[in-house]
């Protein structure tokens, strides 16, 4: 079975990031959205609220899977049995940094391949920060993220203010 670990930290997870899933789960058996813990990057959702926004906004994607993480990637993506991680790359900037993460990955385990994916070009220039800035200022994110996600920042903005 040929799987694929799409990790991120989804905070919320967008249209962007279902795209690239969606595109994903038609190359590989199985795919794992991965959601790293990473509390260095202070999110706006928990860890548990992320993994099950993103699994509601995959249930009608039958190979797909939200689970998480907080170990080293190349951990997880072997204790997956996984042969792949996919990740997203919007424009020439998001390369340099993926391209480097995806070497490092290699030097701890050259088993992993890496595997970058664009979404959609109506997605290019979407991204978690800016939805949630959007989001903040009162505006409308129905086009940016799953229905489900749109109503949790509602929610969750309203407290926070």
């Amino acid at each position: 079975m040929r799987t694929a670990i799409y990790p991120g930290s989804f905070d919320p997870l967008t249209n962007g990031h279902l795209d690239v899933i969606q595109r994903a789960a038609k190359l590989f058996d199985r795919v794992i959205v991965a959601v790293a813990e990473n509390e260095s990057k202070h999110p706006l959702f928990t860890l548990a609220e992320r993994v099950a926004l993103a699994k509601k906004a995959v249930a009608k994607l039958p190979n797909v899977e939200t689970d998480s993480f907080s170990t080293l990637l190349v951990e997880y993506v072997a204790a997956q049995k996984a042969q792949a991680i996919v990740r997203g790359l919007r424009a020439v900037s998001d390369f340099e940094f993926e391209f480097q993460l995806a070497l490092m990955n290699r030097k701890l385990d050259e088993k992993i391949e890496t595997i970058f994916m664009m979404p959609k070009d109506t997605y290019t220039f979407l991204s978690s920060r800016i939805v949630k800035e959007i989001a903040r200022l009162g505006g409308d994110v129905r086009p940016f993220v799953p229905p489900n996600v749109q109503i949790a920042l509602k929610k969750k903005l309203k407290r926070v203010k």
